[in-house]
């Protein structure tokens, strides 16, 4: 019986140990250019399977956590580059980018706030 319970006990462990295992942290360069881009790619950025999405609007940088197993960088990156922001992966479509608000136009750098 206590063999049994062991048992039982160590492969619970080791199903939890493979499911964390497939957590990932990735960050890769999203264009933009003040809050009101941070909140828009941060929320392009949560698609299926994402955990945590932050820019940086210093760096321009995009941090993700996410499960391997249900997403990847490409994935996030497009959903980014639909809301108008390009990356180190996906160009963001001419008009998802016109789409943006006149001081989000990262092109132009003419943003004054």
């Amino acid at each position: 019986m206590k063999s049994i319970i062991i048992f039982i006990f160590s492969a619970l462990l080791s199903s939890a140990a493979l499911a964390q295992s497939d957590i990932k942290t990735d960050s890769f360069k999203v264009d933009g250019n003040c809050n009101m881009c941070k909140k828009r790619i941060e929320e392009a950025a949560y698609v299926r399977g994402v955990k945590r999405a932050e820019w940086n609007e210093a760096t321009h940088m995009l941090t993700v956590i996410y499960r391997s197993s249900k997403t990847d960088e490409k994935t996030i990156s497009q959903s980014v580059a639909k809301a108008g922001h390009s990356s180190d992966f996906t160009t963001a479509a001419e008009k998802d980018y016109n789409n943006l608000p006149d001081c989000c136009h990262y092109k132009t750098n003419t943003c004054s706030h």
